[in-house]
């Protein structure tokens, strides 16, 4: 289901956009459909108020939860079934943040992430973006939404840009608070600046050479890192937001001295924001997390350099709740140790459920 079903069926009983904008904002909010002395109900349409029963039950169904982790640091860890079966991650992040999924799978295969080791199973629909973000507001308020769960946005463009427009608002969520997370496709920059809603952008960036680049992240666009940043930059300035280059900290891969110098260069007077992640362990990879020392001396050099960044924890690290580790657990996965090839370090970013 999209959510432009949604509408087409509402406009099919006589609801006029006054009746669409009130019923999608009652279920993207999390609102209740009936309640009090001035019921939402009551100002729809009667063969609309006859179908709102059968549309609240199968919007409850697209996205319902399988099961919740809570996390030490304040984050929950949702494991959420959708109407076929499949599974998906969101993560209710510290200060009223959610991570969603826009896709069952990934097709870019980053070495490091859990979610590719599958490939792609299938795109997830507009309606069911917006519907983890409804369940989880029967949870806890969510004030921002960010894309940066299981999945590539910019594989699924047509269904991540009508939830993005949904809510930015009638979902009441603000434009830079809507967090488009991408490894960089020409697309990104072509459509997101057309939208009403233009969301904030974050660039997984992960190092300064595009040789490394492209062994870490093998089906992402030959995009050069120094290109990836030019684009940002333009997207930066056109929207007034500054890009989160995002760089999850590898051990020996990507935390090198090289690599910082090569984050200097590239950022010196870029509108931008360097998150630092430290790798979320998964058992059984070749892939470590740096000690928090060693990170926080790297993040504290840029800053002295010049570029602002921050050390981001990686929620649920209590929890082992890197993206797509609850799905593997769910489906009786088990992680296999990936062969490495010794490369000089990488850095990214990324304040989400990606790891």
């Amino acid at each position: 289901m999209r959510i432009q079903d949604i509408r087409d069926g509402l406009q099919k009983r006589g609801a006029k956009a006054c009746h669409e904008q009130r019923v999608l904002r009652q279920w993207s909010q999390a609102l209740p459909f009936e309640g009090g002395k001035r019921r939402p109900e009551d100002f729809l349409p009667q063969e609309v108020r006859d179908w709102i029963p059968q549309l609240r039950s199968e919007l409850t169904a697209l996205a319902t939860l399988q099961s919740a982790h809570p996390g030490e640091d304040g984050s929950e860890r949702l494991l959420v079934r959708l109407a076929d079966g499949q599974m998906v991650e969101s993560v209710l992040l510290p200060r009223d943040g959610l991570c969603i999924s826009t896709q069952v799978g990934c097709a870019v295969g980053c070495v490091f992430c859990m979610t590719g080791k599958d490939g792609l199973l299938r795109q997830v629909s507009s309606a069911e973006i917006v519907a983890q973000v409804a369940l989880a507001r029967t949870r806890r308020p969510v004030k921002k939404v960010v894309f940066m769960g299981m999945g590539e946005p910019a594989h699924n463009l047509d269904n991540v840009m009508e939830a993005i427009e949904l809510l930015g608002t009638t979902g009441g969520i603000g434009h830079k608070s809507l967090v488009f997370s991408t490894v960089g496709d020409p697309r990104v920059f072509e459509r997101l600046p057309q939208g009403p809603v233009k969301p904030a952008l974050a660039l997984s960036l992960h190092t300064t050479r595009a040789d490394l680049r492209a062994s870490l992240l093998p089906k992402a666009p030959r995009i050069t890192p120094d290109d990836l940043v030019e684009l940002g930059e333009q997207y930066a300035r056109t929207t007034g937001y500054p890009i989160q280059y995002q760089w999850t900290l590898l051990e020996g891969i990507n935390d090198t001295q090289n690599e910082i110098d090569g984050i200097v260069r590239l950022l010196t007077g870029k509108y931008a924001l360097m998150n630092l992640i430290p790798f979320n362990s998964v058992e059984g990879t070749a892939y470590r997390r740096p000690d928090w020392e060693h990170a926080a001396a790297l993040a504290r050099q840029l800053h002295q350099r010049g570029i602002l960044t921050k050390l981001r924890h990686s929620a649920g690290q209590d929890v082992d709740g890197g993206c797509g580790q609850l799905r593997a657990r769910a489906l009786g996965q088990q992680t296999h140790p990936i062969p490495m090839q010794p490369q000089p370090q990488t850095v990214r970013i990324e304040r989400r459920a990606r790891n």
